[in-house]
């Protein structure tokens, strides 16, 4: 076995530790009592409908792949996209720094398929531009349409958060009227930008803000379960934690998603309500990621090993 191939193993095995040791801490903070409770008080049907949301979700985040690889002028199965995707950030959202820690994934697949490293850096910085635009286009929606629980947060009055939220809508437009206009290369003193498609700009705005509406919508289902909660205060609530989750890199959001939708929704923010979630969006998909990241990695030693056989084989033969 390569060095290479020692340092990636000892890094994936650390990840996946990391990962357990994370569920542990989190569940440590409560009763196994109070979990059970707490999630039983939500409604079978309620819990299913949160799944179907985190589902949604984590399809959108692969089209996030799926536009990066096509404006590369690279063609992949969607299949292998998916399956990419799903695995690099069901794990990279618990881990932590998720465009690192998810980008090492990345890597570890696109590569055997043909991608450079240099592709793969496109890819990632591709997907955090469109995590961005989604979640300021969110942001500024929120803080216009519910500027009341977003000034309690912030601690500013309601005129001026419909500002922000009104500044925060020029973002998408300004960099969907750079592709329209520019359509190459943006020149930034001694800094280059290389501009998306029109089409393409306007795709990463869309599906961008469609995946923080999907999780917000399954954070809603959660809340819902513990009274009578606006769809607009849930997506408040976590625009505002993701924004705070991605300036800390704390992993999973850990103390810091529990923190804001709390001082948002006080009532509701039960025990039940937060773990249901958390089990939706972040631990449900971190057992099938890991699962699946470990059956591939299983089918690509195989494969990996029979063109050695076959090779040695042949040798053998010649040899007689």
């Amino acid at each position: 076995m390569s060095l290479k191939s020692v340092i990636w193993n000892g890094l994936l095995m650390a990840a996946l530790c990391l990962a357990v040791f994370l569920l542990y801490r989190i569940f440590q903070q409560y009763s196994l009592e109070q979990i059970v409770q707490s999630v039983r008080s939500i409604p079978f049907s309620t819990f299913c409908t949160a799944l179907l949301f985190a589902a949604a979700s984590y399809l959108c985040l692969s089209c996030f792949d799926l536009l990066a690889i096509r404006s590369l002028g690279k063609s992949l199965p969607y299949s292998r996209i998916a399956l990419t995707s799903f695995i690099s950030l069901s794990l990279g959202h618990n881990i932590g720094f998720a465009g690192l820690s998810s980008g090492a994934f990345r890597y570890r697949f696109y590569s055997r398929w043909g991608l450079t490293a240099e592709d793969v850096a496109k890819v990632i910085l591709f997907c955090g531009v469109t995590v961005g635009l989604g979640l300021i286009t969110l942001s500024g929606l929120a803080m216009i349409v519910n500027p009341g629980d977003a000034g309690r947060l912030l601690r500013i009055d309601p005129g001026s958060v419909r500002i922000f939220g009104a500044v925060a809508l020029v973002v998408p437009v300004v960099y969907t009227g750079l592709a329209f206009f520019i359509r190459g290369t943006l020149r930034l003193w001694r800094w280059e930008f290389q501009l998306p498609r029109f089409s393409t700009a306007v795709a990463q705005v869309g599906v961008g803000t469609l995946n923080f509406m999907l999780v917000s919508a399954c954070l809603h289902q959660m809340l819902s379960a513990f009274g009578d909660v606006a769809f607009f205060r849930s997506v408040t609530a976590y625009v505002l934690a993701n924004s705070a989750i991605l300036a800390t890199h704390v992993p999973g959001g850990l103390g810091v998603l529990e923190a804001t939708v709390s001082y948002a929704v006080p009532k509701e923010a039960s025990i039940g309500a937060l773990i249901a979630f958390r089990c939706a969006y972040f631990f449900i998909p971190l057992a099938l990621g890991s699962t699946l990241l470990v059956i591939s990695e299983m089918i690509f030693r195989r494969r990996s090993r029979r063109p050695d056989e076959e090779a040695d084989e042949r040798a053998e033969a010649q040899s007689v």
